[in-house]
């Protein structure tokens, strides 16, 4: 490993000893970067590696806020504002009762370099609160969403920061804040937050965007590798937004997701959710009960399997990860590698753990593929908000969907300019993964390299 990286790494382990999933998407990124770091020996002379490993801004607030029994609950608010040499920070936000500084981090670092591989002019941000928005009435989310946002309108703005929604943060919540802040600074600054509803300067397609792009992504992986979409069973792990939108976008290009997993289980339909009626079932099923989709196997008489993953399943082409980070373990990558599916296609942000990850790599016949480039098109539909907020402009769904493709076809076409360029290869295949990680982080770096040390 080249020693600057090696000496980075270990002053962020030693300063984050405590946050072990920020630790891991460091580790993740920075020992991708040795080509790059070869050739730019100035980075080290400026310490880039060290400004870029440390968010630019963190806060931590609480957040108070009353329950229908009128009792008074106390939450715990973040944003950390990763890094803003490309634009205005850019990044969800999570309300979960997982949620702390790590994660936030994790995610905000991660974002960083996502945002960054789009293209548009973004930098990266994540923030969010323990708060379990499931099984709390409509009144009481209001109240938190009005309670969080109290604090968090004071760092944000269309110009500054642009938060979208996350897991737990939809556009309920997202419209929820949006109201407070428009109150709170009296101006209707539609660009302060992504994700809202249409009648108030929402985009859409929004919710779906980032299901449409991871296929849109696999779409040209498949091309590379002299395949087509059409006809390929999918296994994904979620039935959210993210999901859902795999689901539809897959459906509308020939393909079909048959396995799918949920809290309490996964669904195997051999027909796949080939229908309308499948799609519509999902949504309400996730509305009434979003830890459970054993409801699914008894609508449609398919199976059902509780308390486990579907991977390693054989009876598909491509597993794709939409859930949640560290999803996929050695344990599950063994059951991967040895169920001969060719195509394994992160979604979900880090759904890999980093041990899991190099060993699915190293399978020859595998291709691997970095969430950080295959779940960019939420945030790229978000800052195509952004835009049509700043201009008062409309664009319809198709043209929405027409320039989500686009952004998702250059992303993957980049990334494999990057691997030809560096010579990142895993036997015949190009390592899309390091190839992702140094596309981000190169265009962060000419940004803070043009704008001095600070």
């Amino acid at each position: 490993m080249n020693k600057y990286i090696e000496k980075v790494l270990n002053e962020t382990r030693a300063k984050n000893a405590n946050e072990p999933e920020f630790l891991q998407t460091v580790e993740e990124v920075l020992s991708s970067l040795e080509p790059v770091i070869d050739a730019h020996p100035e980075y080290e002379q400026v310490s880039l590696l060290e400004r870029m490993v440390e968010p630019e801004r963190t806060i931590e607030f609480r957040v108070v806020w009353e329950d229908d029994n009128h009792n008074w609950q106390v939450n715990r608010g973040y944003r950390v504002q990763y890094n803003g040499a490309l634009g205005p920070y850019k990044g969800g936000i999570r309300f979960d009762p997982s949620v702390n500084l790590s994660i936030i981090k994790f995610l905000g670092f991660e974002q960083t370099f996502k945002d960054a591989m789009t293209g548009l002019p973004i930098g990266g941000a994540k923030g969010g609160s323990d708060f379990d928005p499931r099984g709390k009435s409509e009144m009481e989310v209001m109240r938190f969403c009005q309670a969080f946002i109290n604090e968090l309108y004071r760092h944000i703005g269309q110009d500054i920061d642009c938060p979208a929604g996350d897991l737990g943060c939809g556009g309920r919540e997202i419209n929820y804040m949006y109201g407070q802040y428009r109150r709170l600074v009296g101006a209707s600054e539609f660009g302060a937050l992504s994700g809202k509803s249409v009648t108030t300067g929402g985009s859409l397609m929004r919710p779906e965007a980032t299901g449409y792009g991871a296929v849109y992504y696999l779409v040209e992986a498949l091309k590379l590798h002299g395949d087509d979409i059409k006809g390929k069973k999918i296994a994904i792990s979620g039935y959210g937004n993210v999901g859902w939108g795999i689901m539809r976008k897959a459906l509308e290009l020939g393909a079909k997701v048959t396995y799918f997993a949920g809290p309490d289980g996964y669904i195997h339909d051999p027909d796949g959710v080939d229908s309308e009626e499948k799609l519509n079932y999902i949504l309400e099923m996730r509305a009434k009960d979003p830890m459970h989709c054993a409801p699914y196997a008894e609508k449609f008489g398919c199976e059902f399997v509780a308390g486990q993953k579907c991977w390693g399943v054989k009876d598909v082409d491509i597993y794709m990860p939409a859930a949640t980070q560290n999803d996929v373990n050695m344990e599950w990558a063994e059951k991967i590698a040895a169920s001969g599916v060719k195509y394994y296609i992160e979604v979900a942000n880090m759904p890999t753990t980093n041990d899991a990850l190099e060993f699915l790599k190293k399978q020859e016949h595998l291709v691997v593929a970095p969430s950080k480039a295959v779940n960019a098109g939420g945030v790229s539909v978000s800052e195509l908000e952004m835009a049509q907020n700043a201009e008062r402009l409309y664009w319809t769904a198709e043209e929405v969907d027409e320039k989500l493709k686009g952004i998702m076809k250059n992303i993957f076409n980049n990334s494999v300019e990057v691997a030809k360029r560096y010579n990142l290869k895993r036997g015949d295949k190009y390592d899309l993964v390091a190839a992702a990680n140094i596309l981000g982080f190169q265009k962060v770096a000419d940004a803070m390299m043009a704008q001095g040390i600070f």
